[in-house]
């Protein structure tokens, strides 16, 4: 018995390897630097690296909660013309990576776009429309992009509240309004505060958006001081300020949300909608449309206008792209989670596991670009060794081994991407009781035959989520991919960086539809479970 959890606990330590050994590389890098290259970012990168940082974190936080918080209660509590469209429509934003949202929104909004067009021929000028390619330029996108963190994580929270507290509010006199901003708002300030936490730590992994708009943020900085600079020192030092500002987001949110639970006695009853009427009710439908507008459907119509421009010409090259895609999304669909299952397993074999089971999720919280780096220094390391020790035995004129293989594309992946599929299945694993275990083991059930015949069956929706979810994060990644990749071994994602870095927005449509359409299937699949509420 005591050798069996053994072996579980080392299986999960060793799993939680993958994500523990590139962060040690990175914080390593932090602790023995370079003084060289930190005085050298230090005069020249590093003061605009911090200033844009924080002005994205602030003005996207500020963004995301400006449009999460209000439409969540609006269609949690509220009942208006097109309510049950918009509950589920107002996630579809979520589909659509951000950097291909970027793209798309200066298409639409730049000087030479559609709409200044317009406005020039229909009043002679444009001048007074704001230039998006700039610093709030960059804030509006990623706001659009990533307000549904906060929309969705809120609106479950008003939606399941219960009546008691509001009533409770209205007998001490308390209006609709200020019920809002005194009893809902406190109530479900956990639920924001991690809706909020996931937008940020999104806007700080984010790469596309920054690289389309040329503006210089940590990630950006990373992928330059690696490709154009040719200095790995440089991006590990940059990737290790980037994990101590993920970090400390990640200690804050814990923080802000550690005392802020709530809990009521007894059974709550459903908090009932209120029906807005007249104007107010149209006036509601009138912001969720607006919203939806400029998150999804001009976005994702402008793209779709593109495509079919170009789709005759670009379709053939579309196909090789849309292979690698898929292969690369199938191997780590089929990887990552075998991995969360026998970290599942693990856990359930030793409840003493589960910290290494929490070590090896944290690289969701990491930005792809950090993985990358923390990835892709050891295995030179690596190589280098070996082709110091065993190079007589290689091909004549070999310089790699593992580096630029799809071997360190699928261990950063597994990285990144652990928690997506832990978590489906740790879900999964926790509604299948011990009693039911216990009545397999008097069968005769035990060790594999027990797995095989009870837990497979039992998990196999949480398997088959996983799956999807860790196909299409895949679909969509491009840093890992782009920086990882082997040679002439060219993605979706990549192939849309390489046209919009050209600006050749219009030729980048056809592969962001497809990334779009395959994004779809978990939103759909997560309205489909939210539609009740």
């Amino acid at each position: 018995m005591f050798a069996s959890v053994l072996r579980w606990r080392t299986l999960s330590a060793a799993i939680s390897l993958l994500t523990l050994l590139p962060l040690g590389v990175i914080v390593l890098g932090l602790l023995t630097p370079d003084m060289e290259v930190w005085r050298h970012l230090s005069a020249h990168a590093l003061p605009e690296l911090w200033r844009n940082t924080a002005i994205l974190l602030l003005g996207v936080g500020a963004g995301v909660l400006l449009l999460g918080v209000p439409l969540a209660w609006l269609t949690a509590v509220h009942d208006f013309p097109g309510r049950r469209v918009f509950s589920w429509a107002l996630m579809l934003p979520l589909a659509m990576p951000a950097y291909v949202m970027a793209f798309s929104q200066l298409g639409l909004f730049d000087f030479t776009g559609p709409l200044q067009t317009w406005l020039r021929e229909a009043f002679g000028s444009s001048s007074w429309v704001p230039n998006i390619r700039s610093t709030p330029g960059v804030v509006a996108v990623l706001t659009l992009a990533f307000y549904p963190y906060v929309y969705l994580l809120a609106r479950n929270a008003f939606a399941t509240m219960g009546r008691r507290a509001l009533e409770v509010g209205q007998s001490l006199g308390l209006s609709p309004l200020a019920g809002f901003f005194r009893v809902a708002l406190p109530m479900a300030r956990p639920w924001i505060v991690a809706g909020l936490s996931l937008a940020l730590m999104e806007t700080l992994a984010d790469f596309g958006t920054v690289a389309v708009f040329n503006f210089d943020a940590f990630t950006s900085a990373i992928y330059k001081a690696w490709f154009s600079l040719f200095s790995l020192p440089a991006a590990k030092q940059l990737a290790s300020l980037l994990v101590l500002l993920v970090l400390a987001l990640v200690w804050l949110e814990q923080r802000a949300r550690g005392q802020r639970a709530y809990g009521e006695a007894g059974r709550a009853a459903p908090l009932p909608r209120t029906r807005l009427p007249g104007a107010r009710g149209w006036l509601a439908c009138a912001c969720c449309s607006l919203v939806l507008l400029l998150a999804f459907v001009l976005p994702f119509g402008q793209i779709l206008l593109w495509a079919a421009e170009h789709a005759a010409d670009d379709m053939a090259d579309l196909l090789d792209y849309l292979k690698s895609s898929l292969v690369l999304a199938a191997l780590a669909a089929l990887l990552v989670p075998a991995l969360a299952l026998l970290l599942v397993f693990a856990v359930r074999r030793d409840p003493r596991s589960r910290p290494w089971a929490r070590l090896a999720t944290l690289g969701y919280a990491v930005p792809g670009t950090v993985l990358a780096v923390g990835v892709f220094a050891p295995v030179a390391a690596l190589d280098n060794l070996l082709l110091d020790h065993f190079g007589h035995w290689l091909p004549a004129g070999s310089s790699a081994v593992f580096k630029g293989t799809l071997l360190v594309m699928l261990l950063a992946y597994a990285s990144r991407f652990l928690a997506v599929g832990h978590s489906a299945l740790d879900t999964a694993m926790q509604r299948i009781a011990r009693s039911q275990e216990e009545a397999a083991q008097s069968l005769g059930l035990h060790g594999m035959r027990l797995a095989w015949r009870l837990h497979l069956p039992l998990l196999r929706g949480g398997l088959f989520t996983a799956m999807l979810m860790v196909f299409v994060d895949v679909m969509k990644e491009m840093p890992i991919t782009l920086m990882t990749r082997p040679f002439g071994w060219d993605t979706l994602a990549v192939r849309i960086f390489n046209l919009t870095t050209e600006g050749e927005w219009q030729r980048a449509a056809l592969p962001s539809v497809a990334i779009v359409l395959a994004g779809l299937l978990p939103v759909l699949l997560l309205s489909r479970q939210k539609s009740g509420a």
